[in-house]
This record gives C-alpha cells, structure tokens and sequence, in this order.
C-alpha cells in the first residue's frame, strides 16, 4: 500500500482493535461524546484528519512567544511520519505508546504514524508519570517529553525504542538514561517542522537528520531548514547550531536567549546544562540591563527564597558566572507547560 493520508494501514491497531475508516469514525465520535479530555482530543484529531480537507490545522507551542495556528498539509504529515518510521526502523505490527497529548503536534504524529506504518498503538492518559497509567506491557517504540523521562525512569526499559522532545535533555538526566537497555533518542523539532527533522542518541553530540531534509545557517548561525516533502519554504530557526556535516549539527542555543555581557557571547541553555545537577528547583538563566556590561547574567529559581551556596557556580567560566538570583514562587507556563520566560520575568518586575 503506498502511504496515503486517505489510506489506513491493514495492521494498524488501537488498543489492540483492528480499525478502518469507519470504524475510527466511530471512535472519533464515541471518544468526544463520552471520553474524558484526553481522549475527547483525540476525537477531534480523528474527525480532522478523516475529513475531506487536504490540511489540517496546527497550534505551535508558544515557547518564545504567542501560539499561533498554521496549515500544514495532510500527505505532508504523512511523509514525516513515514521518515521517522525509516529512521526508527519501525515495522508493521510493532507495538507503540501514546502517552501525550493529541492537542499538539507530538501526539497528532503518533496517531499518524500508527495509521502509516501500521502500529499497534496503546492510548493511556497524558501524565508526567507512566507510573500512573502504564502497565507492565512491553513496547517497541514511544515519545515523551523530558519530564515524563525523569519521573519514570523505572518503567523506560519496558521500551526498545524512545524519543525525547519538547525540551532540551539535561546531561543530568542523559546520566540517569544511559545505563538503561533501550535505545534512547533526543529529539530537534518544533510544530512547523511537523515534529522532529533530526535525532541523536542520548549523549552524543550531534544531531542527525532524517532522509530528506537539507541544513544550512543563516548571517546569525541559525540553523536553516530545508524538507521539500514537509514544506514548499524553507525554515528560518532561532537555534544556534554549529553544522558538522551536511547531515549533522549541534544545537548550542536560542537566538532570542543569547547574552551578550561585556562584550562575551553566553548561551544560557549551555550555563544551565552545567548548573542542572546543582539546583533541585526549576530555573533558568538570562540577561538583565546592567550600567557597567550591557547584560549580566541572571540566575531566576522557582519557590521560596533560600541561601545560595557560591560553590554551585564552580563549573562556570567567569563570565556565565551569576551576578543576581531571583526567585519567583511559581513560574509562568505555556500551554504546553514551557517555561515562559518572559512572562516570568514580569513577576519579579524586571522588564
């Protein structure tokens, strides 16, 4: 069968349920009247995707600014789904989790790439525990987000197969993952690439891309996205990478982060990777005015204020080296629970 949005896979499950058009139509319909949220999400999803459009409507995650909608193609979503099956080695029969959301884009292509490739997928509730929700069952393949990784450690080699994304993965936690049997991934991606573009094992270095996808950078070292099967247009990021090869890359920051303090570049995601295993609360770095730098670097925590200890800083250069900490009691999200940064910002009155 050649991959088709209006084609269903002939071993595609759900639940251990054989479904077709029809069938799924009726899921769609029984999962919106009686489901919970989850799952009323879901519906929604499969009524889009059955529908006669060509495309489909996307939310964006809103991690540097306002969500917005897009339209992406329906057969674009297929080839992405299609892509990461090659890049997985991900087979009919093969048995999936979906344990995200269906509200946004990470979900939607589980269900896409069960329909595809012909996956047998399990649907539990999204938690950032599996604990909660997963039994002892055993699964070729999954996708989480960072926080589900650390919180369930324990069940992860329950699966030959896991992608990371959402979220950078802390070296922190890639210690904690190493050790285990399955094989882990961490993923670069964002809603306009229709998920992830790359992949990379879990404490290597460089990112990998999937079959047909091109990178360059632009003036300011971003990294420039060329998959003529997911978009017409090429994608102008605001990552810093440093390209490898013309596969390879590695990710060192957002353009919109960066801080530029007396003259010296940092990247705060680099200053927090050094800092992850210091600091138990959740926090981040950034810039703020200073008379005398331009920027200093600013160390904002979430909770209720305590002493700081110099010696977390010793990993750091002299520069990335904090000259504030702020605490804020809790800290701003997005809709897919990102920190906001700016918004939290607000809160200490600082901008």
């Amino acid at each position: 069968m050649i991959p088709h949005y209006k084609n269903i896979h002939n071993r595609f499950k759900i639940n251990g349920i054989h479904l077709d058009k029809e069938a799924l139509f009726q899921l769609a319909y029984s999962s919106i009247k009686e489901g919970e949220a989850y799952e009323k999400e879901l519906g929604e999803f499969l009524l889009d995707w059955l529908d006669d459009k060509e495309t489909i409507q996307l939310t964006t995650s809103g991690t540097t600014g306002a969500p917005k909608i897009i339209t992406i193609k329906k057969e674009s979503m297929v080839h992405s789904a299609i892509a990461t099956g090659n890049f997985f080695d991900l087979h009919p029969q093969d048995k999936a989790l979906l344990c995200l959301s269906t509200r946004y884009i990470a979900g939607k292509m589980m269900i896409v790439r069960a329909m595809m490739i012909g996956l047998e997928l399990d649907i539990i509730a999204p938690s950032s525990n599996l604990d909660e929700f997963l039994s002892d069952k055993c699964y070729d393949f999954v996708a989480i987000v960072p926080l589900q990784a650390e919180n369930s450690l324990d069940k992860l080699n329950q699966f030959k197969k896991i992608i990371i994304g959402g979220a950078k993965v802390s070296d922190d936690l890639a210690l904690k993952l190493r050790d285990l049997d399955a094989k882990i991934y961490e993923t670069y991606g964002m809603t306009e690439t229709i998920t992830h573009i790359a992949a990379k094992r879990v404490g290597e270095t460089y990112f990998n891309t999937l079959e047909h996808v091109a990178i360059t950078v632009d003036n300011r070292s971003c990294l420039v996205i060329d998959a003529p099967s997911i978009t017409n247009e090429k994608i102008v990021t605001n990552d810093i990478v440093e390209i490898f090869n013309a596969r390879q890359f590695k990710w060192l920051g957002r353009y919109d982060n960066v801080i530029n303090s007396g003259g010296v570049k940092l990247f705060p995601e680099q200053i927090e990777t050094k800092l992850a295993s210091k600091i138990s609360n959740r926090f981040f770095i950034t810039g703020l005015p200073d008379a005398v730098l331009g920027t200093k670097v600013v160390l904002v925590i979430e909770g209720e204020k305590y002493k700081i200890v110099p010696s977390i800083f010793d990993l750091l250069d002299k520069f990335e080296k904090p000259k504030e900490v702020h605490f804020v009691s809790e800290f701003v999200e997005t809709e897919t629970q990102k920190i906001n940064r700016f918004q939290t910002l607000k809160k200490i009155k600082v901008v």
